[in-house]
């Protein structure tokens, strides 16, 4: 997922890396964040970044959508999809046209400039076309431009809305273009600082964890090859580039490719197409994954061997985060079972393979060692992985071992940053400036005239395997969703909360529409983490059409052609369960863990009795059953309990209040209920003082909306009294633009009150 950054970086620098640190978030005087919500998605940079602010930095939001990093930016710019190309060349002639170039850094450490103002003279001619390119006034643009060429210590960092992208590595370079030109590159406070979407995303790169390139950063040029080959002992090295993901499964469906070991990742979900990925998989001869979760999408497509390996928490060696820095991590859990670490399974391949020696490690020491000495192998300041001071750690240094930045030279002090004073990876060691291709045409038709835009959600990590399994992280969003702004609904005669069919030529999801004026017009936004393990007709992969990036190959996830229709859902309802059931596939449904069991919401074109009859034959028979049924009104229930316990409840209905569903959900507990409780449930109605209801808020410690909007109502007017009150917001911190909008909700909702009074 940041291919385009990689190669974008390349492209300009010679370098897969960044120049800058997180720590510059803190020295910084203006922020630019292109493509990432980091007001929630990174705990760590939402610290930073507000503590920034209360110092005084400005920060600049660009995102083709309001998000909750919107609320604390100082200027939105709510971009169309695919023009920040456009925008930094604006940025890059503006520069020029105002004389504020860096003419002695241009001079001394770059080339190509001339050219890639010339390009950006042509993408961006005037401020009246660049602001119709992208979608913005010119008013906006002209103070996007002023902050920038006013504030020396200016700090762009982008993330996967640049990089997911068919232009993705266009807009790295158009970005990186700008801070060339002002000599704003690697100094304290000021650069690019590419944000990774991966936890050791840069990791994978070092050791050759992407098509193009060999192990410590090394290319497929002759001469690295050469170097590795010879390093490794190694005859049969790879001499030219592999596939990259889109091409790799297209290869596989041709019968290209016969064999493919997948680890830790689940590409039955999450690749473009992902409906013909999952076809592709079936063709293999030998199919193996790698994973330490029994279910997942790619585990349920049939491979032959299935390794049980170590998770997180269970798993010994070292990571590296997207500036370069290095940290131990160590195991504290035990692996279950027969689980082990990938290296030993890697190991263990190999070894039975024949080759015993070159994989005889013993502890993951001895491989970092090998890791360290091929990035120092005739290497000599040439290239910028150099781990050379670690070639020689001993097992009780590298367990001791503390974070760190690379370039680690042999006698020499880590580095912490580049390319302040030049010194970039290209031949003539000068940074390349880079011309550009512009916006892609526009895919959209009479038949899908739409964009679809995919993206996380706060409190979800990719297709859900772990996050999907945390009662406490489930309530805040618990179903999949479609975000349309309300003239789009309006159109598509689509009203809110009802359900829609999104379909591109791919394929069709299902999903529960959401209204936002914050959505951009002539789009859709859809989250990423819905699977056929938690949910079934929601798995958005399988809409996301192959087109990618010429230079990375990264696919294109945030503009593929859809259409919207509305969809006429007769019943809805909810099963919740101790026991893990398994409600039919025909069945518009998403699961969600809660304490001490399950919940299914649903949806039907059918009518409420039929679904009703239909899914009250998968409770079984074990317990005492009690059922309501008002047939006029079309409202069915079935619980069942054991020993007092409520083990299964079942409500279908044309539309069951979410009220009901938290009710059950608190009643699911170890302890025999009351017979005024049993009595409530079968009523669907809570008994009176029961507790809070609404969605949760605040995941790190459970705070529901209605228990926030009560103390807002009684005077904890800001953010941080709600975190004195109530712990929300007091931990990661994710919550607080959302705390932020309540608290603004509530003192309306007085006003409105006062003023009708």
């Amino acid at each position: 997922c940041m291919a385009s950054s990689v190669a974008g970086h390349r492209r300009a620098f010679g370098s897969d890396t960044v120049p800058n640190t997180y720590e510059d978030i803190d020295r910084a005087d203006l922020i630019i964040l292109v493509g990432s919500n980091a007001a929630w998605c990174h705990p760590i940079l939402h610290r930073r970044m507000q503590a920034a602010r209360q110092r005084g930095a400005r920060l600049v939001n660009i995102d083709p959508r309001r998000t909750a990093t919107s609320e604390g930016a100082d200027l939105n710019l709510f971009i169309r999809q695919g023009a920040d190309s456009v925008l930094f060349s604006f940025l890059l002639t503006e520069i020029a046209r105002r004389r504020k170039l860096n003419r002695a850094y241009v001079a001394a450490h770059t080339t190509g400039f001339d050219d890639a103002l010339r390009n950006a003279r042509i993408l961006a001619p005037d401020i009246g076309a660049a602001a119709a390119a992208c979608g913005l006034s010119n008013d906006d643009l002209t103070t996007f431009a002023d902050w920038f060429i006013a504030t020396p210590r200016t700090l762009t960092c982008y993330s996967q809305g640049v990089n997911q992208a068919a232009q993705g590595t266009d807009k790295v370079n158009a970005i990186l273009n700008c801070h060339l030109a002002t000599g704003r590159v690697g100094r304290p406070g000021a650069g690019p600082l590419s944000l990774t979407g991966q936890p050791n995303a840069m990791g994978g790169r070092e050791v050759g964890g992407l098509a193009n390139m060999l192990a410590a950063h090394m290319s497929y040029a002759p001469s690295d090859v050469d170097r590795v080959r010879r390093f490794w002992g190694a005859p049969d090295i790879a001499r030219k580039e592999g596939f990259k993901a889109v091409d790799m499964f297209d290869a596989v469906a041709s019968g290209r490719i016969k064999a493919l070991w997948v680890m830790h990742t689940n590409p039955a979900v999450s690749l473009p197409r992902a409906g013909a990925m999952r076809d592709a998989l079936k063709k293999l001869d030998l199919f193996v994954v790698s994973e330490a979760m029994a279910a997942t999408d790619t585990t349920a497509a049939g491979p032959h061997v299935l390794l049980p390996a170590a998770a997180w928490g269970e798993k010994d060696g070292t990571v590296t985060n997207s500036e370069r820095r290095i940290s131990r991590q160590r195991a504290f859990l035990t692996p279950p079972g027969e689980a082990q670490p990938d290296w030993r399974h890697i190991s263990g391949v190999a070894r039975r393979l024949g080759w015993e020696e070159p994989f005889a490690f013993t502890n993951p020491a001895a491989i970092f060692r090998e890791h360290a000495a091929l990035s120092a192998f005739e290497n000599n300041g040439a290239r910028d992985f150099d781990l050379g001071a670690a070639a020689d750690i001993s097992d009780e240094a590298y367990d001791a071992m503390a974070p760190f930045h690379w370039p680690h030279r042999r006698g020499e002090a880590p580095q912490e940053r580049f390319f302040a004073a030049g010194g970039f990876f290209t031949p003539d060691r000068r940074a390349r400036f880079v011309s550009l291709a512009g916006i892609a045409p526009s895919l959209r038709d009479a038949d899908f005239p739409l964009l679809l835009n995919t993206g996380r959600q706060r409190d979800h990590w990719h297709t859900m395997t772990r996050t999907g399994k945390s009662p406490r992280l489930a309530r805040h969003s618990a179903q999949a969703r479609a975000v349309i702004h309300p003239d789009d609904a309006a159109a598509y005669g689509v009203a809110a909360d009802e359900f829609v069919r999104l379909s591109s030529l791919d394929g069709a999801v299902t999903l529960r529409a959401e209204l936002d004026p914050g959505q951009r017009r002539g789009s859709v936004f859809a989250p990423i983490h819905w699977s056929a393990v938690n949910s079934a007709f929601a798995r958005v992969g399988d809409l996301v059409h192959a087109k990618i990036d010429p230079f990375s190959g990264q696919p294109d996830l945030k503009a593929t052609p859809v259409r919207i229709d509305p969809i006429k859902m007769e019943a809805e309802g909810f099963l919740v369960s101790r026991r893990a059931l398994a409600p039919p596939q025909w069945l518009q449904h998403t699961r969600f863990a809660v304490p001490g069991g399950h919940v299914w919401t649903f949806a039907s074109p059918r009518a409420p009795a039929p679904l009703h009859a239909l899914l009250a034959n998968m409770l079984g028979e074990a317990g005492e059953s009690a059922a309501f049924e008002d047939a006029a009104r079309g409202d069915f229930r079935t619980l069942v309990f054991d020993a007092g316990r409520l083990e299964t409840a079942l409500f279908v209905a044309q539309s069951v209040p979410e009220t009901a569903l938290d009710y059950v959900i608190e009643q699911l507990g170890e302890t025999a209920l009351s017979a005024d409780a049993r009595l409530s449930l079968i009523a669907g109605r809570p008994l009176a003082g029961s507790g809070g209801a609404g969605p949760v808020i605040c995941a790190c410690f459970g705070v529901r909306r209605s228990s926030i909007e009560a103390a807002a109502a009684a005077g904890a007017d800001s953010v941080a009294l709600i975190g004195n009150e109530l712990g929300a917001g007091t931990n990661c911190g994710s919550c607080q633009p959302e705390l932020g909008q309540i608290i603004a909700g509530t003192k309306a909702a007085r006003r409105t009150s006062a003023a009708t009074a």
